[in-house]
């Protein structure tokens, strides 16, 4: 097969790793791509995720076989529904099923409407209704632009001050853009923060491992929002009990409900899970791979990815059986020093080389691009994620963050406790 991945992230790095050890893939392709990509895959920089048409051409200059969609955007946007007009068989939920996390109030609703367990919430269009209903809220509470907002657009809000500084950034000042036009205030819940992924056909789903995200850009949780800063693989959180309560009211339970919407998902759908005291409740849908959950998840899967893939789109995935390594992974994310708010790129990287050969350890490009001399340099706020594997997650940590020094750019920077509060958990335990 040729195969065709839409993205150019960290994400996309570990989808063209585990494409390259199936044996069913010929020829790999991505565009945009990134440098470590074109290591393993033929890039095109010039094509970027959003242009369908160029996508389209691209894709029939290479004449591939399967196209991949990987990002939000351009599933949210129909990618998928142009694609599959052009003839070409493609993986990932056309953009009625996409919306599941397009927008935040028709999951919200959805979840209501089915009886899937969430957080209390209320949904405006309107600053000065949203305004209105805060003056009575219970804080903290938490406020959710309603479309993609790269990961960033939720705000927990400890006071009423805050909360309407927060509809001032989110509904007037459009701080995250057209995301803010609608808007979800919900109840704040606590718990530790879970991340499961999934493989869907349209009725069958079948779940991956768990793992578990670190969004904060500073030590200890503090800081602004990232897009991730690390991630490990699974989380001692996620136990038997609350897999099968999941399993029960959750996950089934999400895919008979688009089903039932007339919205039939085909895909990824990623469950962010918070485990409360009454049990786990629905945080947030992705319509796709997380970032940087997929760098510890499938570096863990046995099975032949394609294999998987074409279940999905054929709607035969109740006949396949997903199979993990019974070991742990841990991703650190390298990020450039700034983000996510401002930050410099085009800093040379060097030490990559130390990667090579190593069955254990991946440097997975998030950030990066070729210049005009073969040289890598830095091209993002998050740049690389260096993940490891081990027979546990404290070996896993250690070779991770190990591991996290064979590299070097200007201005790197790095959260030094991925995973370190789950080690002192299972130390209590």
């Amino acid at each position: 097969m040729k195969v065709l991945i839409v993205g150019g992230g960290g994400r996309e790095h570990a989808i063209a790793v585990s494409m390259k050890k199936s044996k069913r893939v010929d020829a790999l392709y991505c565009v945009p791509g990134n440098a470590g990509i074109a290591r393993i895959a033929e890039c095109e920089p010039s094509v970027k995720v959003m242009d369908f048409d160029k996508v389209i051409a691209y894709a029939r200059e290479k004449e591939v076989d399967l196209v991949f969609v990987a990002p939000d955007d351009p599933l949210v946007g129909g990618l998928v529904d142009a694609l599959e007009a052009a003839g070409f068989r493609v993986f990932g939920p056309r953009k009625d099923a996409a919306i599941l996390e397009g927008s935040k109030a028709f999951s919200k609703d959805l979840m209501k409407k089915y009886g899937i367990p969430t957080a209390a919430y209320e949904t405006f269009d309107a600053p000065e209704k949203a305004l209105s209903y805060l003056e009575t809220a219970k804080f903290p509470i938490v406020l959710k632009a309603d479309g993609l907002a790269l990961g960033k657009g939720v705000l927990i809000c400890n006071t009423l001050e805050e909360a309407k500084a927060g509809v001032r950034e989110i509904m007037q000042d459009k701080h995250f853009g057209s995301a803010g036009d609608r808007m979800v205030i919900e109840e704040f819940i606590t718990g530790p923060e879970v991340s499961v992924l999934s493989f869907v056909d349209g009725k069958t789903i079948k779940i991956m491992t768990s793992a578990q995200d670190h969004k904060r850009a500073q030590d200890g949780d503090q800081g602004l929002n990232t897009g991730g800063m690390g991630t490990f693989s699974p989380t001692p959180f996620y136990t038997e009990e609350v897999d099968a309560f999941c399993r029960k009211y959750i996950y089934q339970a999400t895919v008979d409900a688009m089903a039932a919407e007339g919205r039939e998902f085909k895909g990824v759908i990623f469950f962010g899970l918070m485990l409360t005291k009454d049990g786990p409740r629905v945080l947030e849908f992705n319509a796709r791979f997380g970032d940087p959950e997929t760098q510890v998840v499938l570096c863990r899967m046995k099975n032949d990815i394609m294999d998987v893939i074409d279940a999905c789109i054929d709607g035969t995935l109740d006949q396949v059986e997903l199979d993990f390594e019974d070991n742990a992974a841990v991703c650190v994310v390298l990020a450039s020093r700034g983000y996510p708010v401002s930050y410099e790129k085009g800093f040379e990287i060097t030490g990559l080389e130390h990667f090579e050969g190593k069955e254990d350890y991946f440097c997975f490009h998030a950030g990066s691009r070729l210049d005009d001399r073969g040289r890598i340099l830095t091209d993002g706020g998050r740049v690389l994620g260096v993940t490891a594997k081990g027979a546990t997650l404290q070996e896993a940590r250690t070779k991770a963050y190990s591991a996290s020094e064979w590299v070097s750019f200007e201005n790197k920077y790095m959260r030094h406790d991925i995973g370190r509060a789950i080690e002192e958990f299972q130390g209590n335990a």
